[in-house]
């Protein structure tokens, strides 16, 4: 199932994040596991807050190349694959 970019994101229970120089760093309790984010400095740990949706987010935050439409699906279907494995919800 294909999600729509309507929607943002939080974190599923037992996870967390944490900012690190190249992106982000997630730790579940399921496993546990780790798994790492390239966002650079484009996302931050509160865009888990889920108030807002990733196109919003880049747009209100990032600067630069961050803008660039390549950019921003590559940041989407990171998050797409981070959800699929249970580490983020949709919200």
């Amino acid at each position: 199932m294909k999600p729509t970019t309507e929607h943002g994101y939080v974190l599923a229970s037992g996870t967390q994040v944490r900012k690190e120089d190249f992106g982000l760093l997630f730790y579940t309790m399921k496993g546990p596991r780790l798994y790492f984010l390239s966002s650079g400095s484009v996302l931050d740990t509160t865009f888990f807050q889920g108030k807002c949706t990733p196109d919003e987010w880049i747009t209100n935050n990032a600067k630069g190349k961050a803008t660039l439409k390549r950019v921003r699906d590559q940041i989407k279907n990171s998050l797409e694959h981070l959800r699929d494995k249970g580490v983020i919800v949709e919200c």
